[in-house]
């Protein structure tokens, strides 16, 4: 990081850098190979003007949105990037390979991605610090690298779990692949730390229904949980797919694949329970609010943050967040209705373009992918992006 620094106190290097930049940007220009809508500040996006390609080589995994995230975080050369889940590393390439002298700080609590951060970091020397650990020890991590709040140019956050999960059936996170019932995100590196298997053979029913409801916004979350109850008197669940057979079990034949997804494709009865258990395990709401709240204290003024997310939960975390609503208590973001504010508290707690003291929307709606995208990358096909800019002072 010391060298992207220099370059950025330095007018001169300062100056080479961006004319190599420019130079660079220019000639991807010129390839139009592809078409994507972009806008040069906060306002519409119209998506028939162009953008560069920004992939040179198929990366393990198709990183979602990806052209929308360039775009959005608008990164400068010599800037310093934190990118808080790392994943395949999809992202953090793309910006490695289009913004030259960026350094980038790759976040992951996965012991598998931290793998795939540092063989990345010998790619690119001095470029990628890869980091281990959750959204809630991000700033202790920064802070024993004498990284300072206040200093961040960009932050990605790209909630939920990757695809690079989803792959391994002994990671336990999909039903459509048996393996142990573990989806613990943090692997190995909590002994502690409560499994899936754990949470469905050891938490009464009405325990387990409110996680259902809450996490997973289930239905039929009483009739699931008392199936679990059910079955696990018998035998112990331990499986992925043992658990997605009680499910469908509670279910008549003709319902277990009647749920559509947004490619209107067939839908197993048990994909929002595998959902509400992932985040109960890995707590992952309360992690993504610490995220939220890390990245706002580690951004400059100016600076920007890109948001991905893949369900509703998520994604209402994160617009109330932005719109500087308090969430000090889950719970009732959970389960209560969102409070109403009168105008006043508005025009004192946030501005006019839908955003707090600390955020100003670079879009006003959420952003979906296009429907090429979603062919090309079903699973990212319930994403939403948001993207804001760190403001410094009272609108």
């Amino acid at each position: 990081m010391i060298c992207h620094m220099a370059v950025r106190s330095n007018p001169v290097l300062r100056k080479i850098s961006l004319a190599v930049w420019r130079a660079w940007r220019s000639w991807e220009l010129s390839l139009h190979l592809s078409s994507v809508g972009a806008s040069s500040g906060p306002g519409p996006w119209d998506r028939s003007e162009q953008l560069p390609s920004v992939c040179t080589e198929k990366p393990p995994h198709t990183p979602v949105m990806l052209k929308e995230v360039l775009h959005f975080l608008d990164i400068q050369p010599g800037q310093v990037v934190l990118d808080m889940t790392f994943g395949g590393g999809g992202h953090t390439k793309a910006i490695l390979n289009m913004v030259p002298e960026v350094t980038v700080l790759a976040l992951d609590r996965d012991p598998s991605a931290n793998s795939l951060a540092q063989q990345l970091a010998k790619e690119h020397s001095g470029r990628v610090t890869p980091l281990l650990g959750r959204f809630s020890e991000l700033e202790v991590l920064l802070s024993n690298m004498n990284v300072q709040p206040g200093s961040i140019d960009a932050v990605l956050l790209d909630a939920g779990c990757s695809s690079m999960q989803m792959d391994q059936a002994e990671r336990g996170f999909s039903l459509s692949k048996d393996g142990p019932l573990d989806m613990r995100m943090d692997g190995e590196r909590y002994l502690d730390m409560p499994c899936a298997a754990d949470v469905v053979n050891t938490l009464d029913q009405q325990a387990l229904a409110s996680i259902l409801t809450a996490y997973g916004e289930e239905r039929h979350a009483r009739k699931i949980a008392s199936a679990i109850v059910k079955a696990r008197r018998v035998n112990h669940i331990t499986r992925t797919q043992q658990l997605a057979s009680v499910v469908a079990g509670s279910f008549p034949a003709a319902v277990v694949y009647a749920r559509k997804d947004r490619l209107h494709r067939p839908a197993h009865v048990a994909t929002k329970t595998f959902q509400a258990l992932r985040i109960f395990v890995n707590d992952e709401l309360n992690e993504l609010l610490a995220g939220l709240r890390a990245a706002q204290a580690l951004l400059r003024p100016g600076g920007r943050l890109c948001t991905i997310t893949f369900h509703s939960l998520e994604d209402r975390l994160v617009k109330r967040f932005l719109q500087g609503e308090d969430l000090s208590n889950l719970d009732q973001f959970h389960f209560g209705p969102k409070k109403q504010s009168t105008r006043r508290e508005k025009l004192v707690e946030g501005n006019r373009d839908g955003g707090s003291v600390h955020w100003l929307p670079l879009r006003k709606k959420v952003i979906t992918p296009e429907k090429d995208d979603v062919n090309e990358n079903p699973r990212g096909r319930s994403s939403k992006l948001r993207a804001a800019q760190r403001l410094s002072h009272l609108i």
